[in-house]
């Protein structure tokens, strides 16, 4: 069977900045119908490769060369809509003269955009819908898209994947999304350390490909060390033969240890861990019949949950349905129009806010880490220098004092992670946190949740990193609108438990915590049950017994104060401090027992 020649071909292509070498003699050829995946590291130059495949960028070196009647389009990740009147005059600019203009309303409609809207204004995500917008509406022969999931909310994605499948363009693809490109991608090209590998396989088997021959590249590497070790050893104390003959063998061991020396092993990875906080209590939010409105706008209504310590709990829906608004009031910092919110003891919380534009562009990488305090900042109770810390999350040390709006929008999601991991905290909410963020910084992300003690909520739109983390889901229902449901498990177990999937069988994902998230809280079955005595004299007598430990704690906190007591008396010092930290410990227990006896009270009572 004969090989239709390729639609798109580069041959040999070079880049350098700066006389950095960034991408070293890469090759690869666009059949019609591929599905190709680009995949590297942040910085590697995969986008920088695909604007050379679209004729943005030019080589230092090497060919690009298409089918004259091949048409390509590319996702500009900064659209220029300046000059066109409306969103559908910009999306109508991407077609040709036998294109269907009808696709630009279906787009449009399908995108969440209104046509008749001035482009002006617009917020990057509906600037980056229109960009979607125009690229696909010509259905051209070769779609290159950088990134195309960025800014879209999950309908929007499964969307997205599901319109790339029908397509008959060929695609190449740079996402993070590993669920999106296992679904669509054929051909996977990896872009390493300059070189360009290529597999015959989807995203769905790359992982595995990858660390085989990084297993087998270090493999090499090492028998090259050796080798100049037996070199130098016949060079040192072999039998002495011609000098013509030495002096060959003693350049081509020079040549083997240049070769050595410049051996570039794979980047590091970040080393993402979190302070460990004090811990907070075993039931850290408690919510009975929460609901909130904005004007006409209803978006929760007669919400009720339970979440325990050691919960993560992602939060999924469309963009404006109202996570950010439960969220908010689930932790307290927005106070709902009906119901009851109860937290735990010693809950401290940590929000990742991804709102990038609140960084100030420019403060520098120090300062902003530091707090403006110098050059060292507190880790897990520890004091640690910026630059090492830095190290940590991939920045090298001579960034230091590089200002924020020199960052890639990968390393801002880093910075901010970097500096949300430096607290101690026993509660983490993460809003998108994934964004921007490279596959290895990720897994790693992923892993710090697994081995976090604390509880999570996360706000994501990755489905795999979903699957990977969560225990239980959140998610509207989109036919009543305010009404939240909890599902236990991932993402692929909520559309299992909808009746809209079949879960697969995943050899992957982590068992990373418990399933204990509650949905709403039922009645009991016995209206008639009733506390026991124990639980009475127990509710009646705590709140006494609660005033005589702050009392005691306050009274030993008074006289550790004293800042001679150690001085005259180390013994009596360290038993002090130690019988606060008891009772500091047996209050907190004794609140958390009358806080439960207190709500199976009001439950009883309902």
């Amino acid at each position: 069977m004969a090989i239709s020649p390729p639609l798109l071909r580069l041959e040999d292509i070079s880049l350098t900045f700066g006389g950095t070498p960034l991408i070293g003699h890469a090759s690869f050829s666009v059949h019609a119908g591929d599905r190709i995946a680009l995949i590297g590291r942040n910085g590697s130059g995969k986008s920088t490769l695909l604007k050379i495949s679209a004729g943005i960028v030019e080589a230092s070196s090497g060919e690009v060369t298409s089918d004259r009647s091949a048409t390509i389009r590319y996702l500009d990740q900064s659209p220029d809509m300046s000059g066109f009147e409306t969103i559908g005059d910009y999306i109508s600019q991407g077609l040709g003269p036998m294109d269907n203009p009808h696709r630009v309303s279906y787009l449009a409609q399908e995108l969440g955009l209104d046509e008749t809207r001035s482009p002006h204004g617009l917020s990057g995500g509906e600037a980056r819908r229109a960009a979607l917008a125009r690229v696909l509406a010509p259905q051209p022969d070769i779609l290159l898209l950088d990134e195309p999931t960025n800014h879209l909310d999950l309908p929007a994605i499964e969307w997205l994947e599901a319109e790339l499948m029908r397509s008959k363009s060929a695609l190449v693809l740079i996402s993070h999304d590993r669920r999106f490109l296992a679904n669509i991608t054929r051909k996977t090209l990896w872009l390493d350390r300059g070189k360009l590998r290529e597999h015959g396989q989807g995203f769905s088997k790359f992982e595995d490909w990858r660390d085989k021959l990084l297993e087998e590249e270090e493999l090499e590497h090492h028998k090259l060390g050796r080798k100049i070790v037996r070199e130098e050893h016949w060079i040192t104390h072999g039998v002495s033969g011609r000098r013509k003959r030495n002096m060959r063998r003693l350049g081509e061991l020079n040549q083997l240890k240049a070769q050595f020396r410049e051996h570039q092993r794979p980047e590091g990875v970040a080393k993402i861990q979190t302070g460990d906080g004090r811990a907070s209590g075993k039931l850290v939010i408690e919510a009975q019949g929460l609901s909130k409105s904005f004007a006409d706008k209803t978006l929760v209504r007669d919400f009720s949950l339970r979440i325990h310590r050691g919960d993560c709990i992602g939060f999924v829906g469309p963009n404006g349905i109202g996570k950010t608004t439960l969220i908010n009031m689930l932790i307290g910092h927005l106070e709902p129009d009906e119901g009851k919110l109860r937290h735990g003891v010693n809950l401290d919380i940590a929000i990742l806010d991804q709102r990038r534009d609140a960084l100030n562009p420019d403060e520098t990488l120090e300062n902003f880490l530091t707090d403006g305090s110098g050059q060292s900042l507190v880790v897990d109770g520890k004091s640690r220098h910026v630059s090492s810390y830095m190290k940590d999350f991939l920045f090298k040390p001579e960034q230091a004092r590089t200002p924020i709006r020199e960052l890639s929008g990968g390393e801002k999601a880093r910075l901010l992670l970097a500096k949300l991991l430096a607290r101690s905290n026993n509660m983490l909410v993460l809003d998108e946190p994934t964004n921007d963020l490279d596959m290895e910084t990720l897994d790693l992300l992923q892993e710090m949740i697994a081995d976090f003690d604390g509880t999570v909520l996360l706000v994501s739109h990755d489905r795999d990193f979903l699957d990977r983390t969560v225990n239980a889901i959140i998610a509207p229902e989109l036919d009543h609108p305010g009404r939240w449901t909890v599902f236990a498990g991932g993402y692929t177990d909520m559309k299992a438990q909808q009746g809209l999937a079949t879960p697969p069988k995943r050899t992957d994902r982590k068992p990373t915590r418990t399933q204990s998230a509650e949905a709403p809280i039922p009645k009991p079955a016995n209206s008639k049950a009733k506390l026991s005595y124990n639980q009475k004299y127990a509710l009646e007598t705590l709140p006494g017994k609660l005033e005589d430990a702050a009392a005691r704690i306050a009274e030993l906190e008074t006289q550790l104060a004293d800042s001679d007591f150690f001085t005259r008396d180390p013994a009596s010092f360290n038993e002090a401090a130690q019988k606060l930290e008891e009772l500091q410990d047996e209050r907190a227990q004794m609140e958390e027992k009358w806080l439960e006896l207190e709500m199976l009270r009001e439950e009883l009572e309902r």
